[in-house]
């Protein structure tokens, strides 16, 4: 199969083999590592970089629910000011991370925090509305375990980095300049390629078009279905109309679900 491996594991520096789940957390260090330098200008002020002050949750995340073969990933864009950015976990509703996917763990502060965009990590009462119906509207009404969920799906997104700007707004990636995105995507490309080589779905599934986009331009040449599905994010229009129903019905569509 083109663009895929056929192997399960990777060796390590001593020849011994390497589960996915270690390989996953790998492949996220190398990513922090490859963004940890990368600066941006107005109208960006703050920076938010949770696989380094959120590191430990975000690991956890990777071990516990990353092994083994999965048949879709689900690609989000971005940290979100109330998720990722709070708890290191894709979509990270505060809620969610802490009672359905059961995860803890040392959750620090950004080199320079903004004062409207302070990190609480599990003790911030701001809900992420996007993980909201992402987590508990959709995947838990289906899964009340999430192992049973994670036995076939993961949750990833494209870029580790969230965006601030001095009003506190929230700066998504493709706002970006063109000069500041070029060392940007080349990282998170290399990422997502390993993420799939590693998990091997038979579908990527982007939440918004976004990451639809750059998954479509990524793994153009791979043997990989893709597709995408309403963005849960109250500022679409859409989303807050019957998301959940709406979603259902095109992962339906896809076959993805019965």
């Amino acid at each position: 199969m083109k663009g895929k491996r056929q192997t399960r594991s990777k060796s390590g520096s001593d020849g011994s083999a390497v589960g996915v789940e270690d390989a996953l957390v790998g492949a996220a260090k190398e990513l922090r590592n490859a963004t940890r330098s990368l600066g941006f200008g107005h109208p960006v002020t703050h920076v938010y970089r949770p696989l380094e002050y959120a590191w430990e949750p975000h690991e956890e995340y990777l071990r516990r629910y990353g092994a083994g073969r999965k048949k879709v990933v689900f690609l989000g864009m971005n940290p979100g000011p109330f998720g990722m950015a709070q708890t290191g976990i894709p979509f990270g509703e505060v809620s969610a991370v802490r009672d359905w996917l059961e995860l803890d763990g040392v959750i620090a502060k950004p080199e320079v925090e903004h004062p409207k965009r302070p990190v609480e990590g599990l003790r911030c009462r701001r809900s992420e509305v996007s993980g909201l119906r992402l987590w508990w509207g959709l995947f838990a009404q289906r899964f009340p375990q999430a192992k049973t969920f994670f036995k076939d799906y993961f949750v990833a997104n494209y870029c580790p980095l969230a965006f601030f700007e001095e009003s506190g707004r929230n700066r998504t990636p493709d706002k970006l300049a063109s000069e500041e995105l070029r060392p940007l995507f080349a990282a998170c490309d290399t990422h997502l390629r390993s993420l799939i080589e590693l998990l091997q779905p038979d579908w990527l599934i982007g939440i918004g078009a976004f990451a639809e986009r750059r998954a479509r331009e990524v793994l153009k040449d791979w043997d990989l279905q893709i597709g995408r599905i309403l963005h849960p994010s109250p500022s679409n229009p859409a989303a807050n109309r019957a998301w959940h129903e709406t979603v259902t019905k095109q992962l339906r569509g896809f076959g993805v679900w019965d």
